[in-house]
């Protein structure tokens, strides 16, 4: 039964500017000679591998709303920097939009049952860095929107 996960992501305030990171982090490992991928390390290794290899995503929250998912393509064995043991989330490198979905925030990641997963935004409304930060929240606070 396929069971995604969720986790903050820190330092980044909206899709684009994710979108940019992951890029630049792709480039940086071609030139390094390294298999260019994107592998999130975490220290807890989800349990329900399986489950999550089968179809899951890892959605991204960002300031205070889930707005875009990843595929995960792998979970693994790695070590951080510092040579502390962890789990490497590998993601596919398409970044799925999402329709917001308010989360507080929370440490590590967490399990996300699919039934409790925000949908795929419809083409089109992946525009949310068209609005500027303050309008789009006001126009969210009063539902006039829902991204």
């Amino acid at each position: 039964m396929t069971v995604h996960l969720i986790k903050l992501c820190v330092g980044v305030d909206t899709v684009k500017d994710l979108a940019d990171w992951q890029a630049e982090r792709l480039t940086r490992l071609k030139r390094a000679g390294k298999t260019p991928e994107l592998c999130h390390r975490t220290l807890q290794t989800p349990r329900r591998r399986d489950d999550v290899l089968d179809g899951g995503s890892l959605y991204w929250v960002i300031k205070g709303f889930v707005l875009v998912r990843q595929r995960v393509v792998d979970l693994r064995p790695d070590v951080k920097d510092d040579g502390v043991a962890c789990c490497g989330i590998v993601l596919d490198a398409k970044l799925v939009p999402t329709r917001a979905h308010p989360r507080r925030a929370f440490q590590g990641w967490r399990y996300l049952n699919p039934a409790d997963a925000p949908q795929d935004a419809k083409l089109g409304a992946a525009a949310e860095d068209e609005l500027p930060r303050g309008m789009r929240e006001e126009l969210r606070e009063l539902r006039l929107i829902d991204w």
